[in-house]
């Protein structure tokens, strides 16, 4: 029985917010969210959960999303 298996590279985007006293890490590609005490452990983890996510829910293409930014009026008392 013959086993070929491929490994890919794929470079994903990760997004980190700061959530009281954990960060909180979104690959908004595919969906997986992990956190962490520090942002290097948050995008670890989610680095781990991606992983593990993909081995059972293959995905053939990453759409990489569009990231910009916009400006708001807040009204801060009076």
């Amino acid at each position: 029985m013959n086993n070929n298996i491929t490994i890919n590279m794929r470079t994903l985007t990760a997004i980190v917010q700061k959530e009281e006293d954990v960060y909180i890490a979104k690959c908004p590609e595919i969906g997986t969210v992990s956190q962490g005490k520090t942002i290097e452990e948050a995008i670890a983890n989610l680095k781990e959960a991606t992983e593990l996510y993909l081995e059972e829910f293959p995905s053939k293409e990453a759409n990489h999303p569009f990231l910009t930014t916009f400006e708001v009026n807040e009204v801060v008392g009076t």
